[in-house]
């Protein structure tokens, strides 16, 4: 009974553990991507493309192996667009052409949460009316990162993912 025990308490473990590691590496991911919105809320566009290349460094670490096999597609069917305006936006210190990148860039990411679940905690699809894009928020709150301080409330959730 002992045995029997521990060889399901181990193949539970095993299990388990490719799970946990998903959840904080993809949570490394999306607190990366707040920092980059977060910098461009504050029209900080030296933050800003550090953050990006950040983001890019987690992006590059991700273990795919440990993702189950359909995130895993999903994941690498987006991981080139995500590096690309990731590169973009740590390339250059022009905040309109960084906003122009994070456009695709909070697109795409939006693609991937709904196909792999990236945190436990809950988070905001975003919509800037005037810019005709999106933004992921971890709060209620709107920041928006287009238009900063000029127009920092503009913009409406339109959707919660849980």
């Amino acid at each position: 009974m002992k045995k029997i025990f521990l060889v399901v308490a181990l193949v539970a473990a095993a299990w388990i553990k490719p799970v946990f590691a998903q959840n904080s590496q993809t949570q490394s991911l999306l607190a990366s991507y707040y920092d980059i919105k977060n910098a461009l809320v504050n029209s900080d566009a030296t933050l800003a493309a550090s953050k990006a290349s950040g983001f890019s460094k987690a992006l590059g670490s991700m273990d795919m192996k440990s993702m189950p096999k359909e995130e895993m597609t999903a994941f690498m069917g987006l991981q080139d667009k995500l590096e690309f305006d990731a590169k973009h936006i740590s390339e250059t210190k022009e905040i309109s052409h960084q906003r122009e990148h994070f456009a695709n860039f909070s697109t795409n990411l939006f693609k991937l949460a709904k196909a792999v679940k990236l945190t436990k905690e809950p988070f905001y699809y975003d919509y800037c009316p005037m810019k005709k894009s999106y933004w992921l928020s971890d709060n209620a709150a709107i920041k928006n990162p287009y238009f900063g301080k000029q127009m920092l409330t503009c913009g409406a959730i339109k959707e919660t993912l849980k």
